[in-house]
Protein backbone atom coordinates (compact mmCIF):
# COMPACT_ATOMS: atom_id res chain seq x y z
CA UNK A 1 0.00 0.00 0.00
CA UNK A 2 2.82 2.53 1.07
CA UNK A 3 4.37 1.64 -2.23
CA UNK A 4 1.57 3.14 -4.35
CA UNK A 5 1.40 5.98 -2.34
CA UNK A 6 5.14 6.50 -2.88
CA UNK A 7 4.29 6.14 -6.64
CA UNK A 8 1.52 8.08 -6.21
CA UNK A 9 3.60 10.72 -4.63
CA UNK A 10 6.18 11.00 -7.45
CA UNK A 11 3.46 11.41 -10.17
CA UNK A 12 2.30 14.47 -8.56
CA UNK A 13 6.02 15.52 -7.85
CA UNK A 14 6.65 15.42 -11.65
CA UNK A 15 3.50 16.67 -12.82
CA UNK A 16 4.39 19.56 -14.24
CA UNK A 17 6.84 18.00 -16.54
CA UNK A 18 4.26 15.30 -17.51
CA UNK A 19 2.14 18.07 -18.57
CA UNK A 20 5.13 19.85 -20.51
CA UNK A 21 5.92 16.22 -22.65
CA UNK A 22 1.92 15.80 -23.00
CA UNK A 23 1.82 19.52 -24.98
CA UNK A 24 4.85 18.06 -26.88
CA UNK A 25 3.71 14.81 -28.19
CA UNK A 26 0.33 16.18 -29.13
CA UNK A 27 2.42 18.16 -31.20
CA UNK A 28 4.51 15.53 -32.47
CA UNK A 29 0.82 13.80 -32.84
CA UNK A 30 0.14 16.72 -35.04
CA UNK A 31 2.41 16.35 -37.18
CA UNK A 32 2.29 12.72 -37.92
CA UNK A 33 1.43 11.77 -41.31
CA UNK A 34 0.76 7.81 -42.67
CA UNK A 35 -0.12 6.78 -45.87
CA UNK A 36 -1.79 3.72 -46.90
CA UNK A 37 -2.13 2.37 -50.51
CA UNK A 38 -4.00 -0.33 -52.49
CA UNK A 39 -4.77 -2.27 -56.46
CA UNK A 40 -0.88 -1.88 -56.59
CA UNK A 41 -1.02 2.21 -56.07
CA UNK A 42 -4.32 2.80 -57.63
CA UNK A 43 -5.64 4.24 -55.11
CA UNK A 44 -3.38 6.23 -52.22
CA UNK A 45 -4.77 7.18 -48.38
CA UNK A 46 -3.25 9.57 -46.30
CA UNK A 47 -3.93 10.18 -42.74
CA UNK A 48 -2.77 12.60 -40.06
CA UNK A 49 -2.30 11.41 -36.46
CA UNK A 50 -5.47 12.15 -35.41
CA UNK A 51 -7.03 9.54 -37.49
CA UNK A 52 -8.36 11.57 -39.77
CA UNK A 53 -8.01 11.47 -43.76
CA UNK A 54 -6.31 14.05 -45.46
CA UNK A 55 -5.88 12.42 -49.02
CA UNK A 56 -7.30 10.15 -51.16
CA UNK A 57 -5.81 10.32 -54.38
CA UNK A 58 -7.83 7.46 -57.26
CA UNK A 59 -5.51 7.16 -60.11
CA UNK A 60 -7.10 7.20 -64.14
CA UNK A 61 -6.55 3.82 -63.88
CA UNK A 62 -9.06 3.07 -60.99
CA UNK A 63 -11.75 4.86 -62.37
CA UNK A 64 -11.79 3.94 -65.73
CA UNK A 65 -12.51 0.05 -64.29
CA UNK A 66 -16.06 1.56 -64.21
CA UNK A 67 -16.29 -1.34 -61.14
CA UNK A 68 -18.08 0.58 -57.98
CA UNK A 69 -17.49 -2.39 -55.59
CA UNK A 70 -13.79 -3.04 -56.34
CA UNK A 71 -13.24 0.38 -55.96
CA UNK A 72 -15.12 1.04 -52.65
CA UNK A 73 -12.92 -1.72 -51.48
CA UNK A 74 -9.72 -0.30 -52.71
CA UNK A 75 -10.85 3.30 -51.35
CA UNK A 76 -11.47 1.38 -47.76
CA UNK A 77 -8.60 -0.84 -48.04
CA UNK A 78 -6.01 1.84 -48.15
CA UNK A 79 -7.35 4.31 -45.85
CA UNK A 80 -7.35 1.07 -43.64
CA UNK A 81 -3.84 0.94 -44.13
CA UNK A 82 -2.99 4.25 -43.24
CA UNK A 83 -4.78 4.60 -40.04
CA UNK A 84 -3.17 1.75 -39.01
CA UNK A 85 -0.10 2.95 -40.09
CA UNK A 86 -0.59 6.36 -38.09
CA UNK A 87 -1.81 3.99 -35.20
CA UNK A 88 1.22 2.64 -34.55
CA UNK A 89 3.31 5.70 -35.00
CA UNK A 90 1.31 7.39 -32.60
CA UNK A 91 1.84 4.72 -30.27
CA UNK A 92 5.65 4.67 -30.76
CA UNK A 93 5.70 8.33 -30.12
CA UNK A 94 3.40 7.57 -26.72
CA UNK A 95 5.71 5.54 -25.71
CA UNK A 96 8.96 7.48 -26.24
CA UNK A 97 7.33 10.08 -24.10
CA UNK A 98 6.01 7.50 -21.73
CA UNK A 99 9.63 6.22 -21.10
CA UNK A 100 11.17 9.23 -21.05
CA UNK A 101 9.21 9.98 -18.33
CA UNK A 102 10.43 6.37 -16.25
CA UNK A 103 6.92 4.60 -17.32
CA UNK A 104 6.64 1.32 -19.10
CA UNK A 105 3.57 0.94 -21.66
CA UNK A 106 1.82 -2.08 -21.17
CA UNK A 107 2.70 -4.59 -24.08
CA UNK A 108 0.57 -4.29 -27.09
CA UNK A 109 -0.41 -0.85 -26.14
CA UNK A 110 -2.81 1.13 -28.57
CA UNK A 111 -4.64 4.24 -28.39
CA UNK A 112 -8.42 4.00 -28.94
CA UNK A 113 -9.32 5.64 -32.34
Amino acid sequence: MFEKLGQIASMMKNLPKMQEEMNKLQGRIAQITAEGSAGGGMVKAKVNGQMEVVACVISDEAMKMNDKELLEDLVRAAINQAIQKARETVAEETAKMAGGLGFAMPPGFQLPG
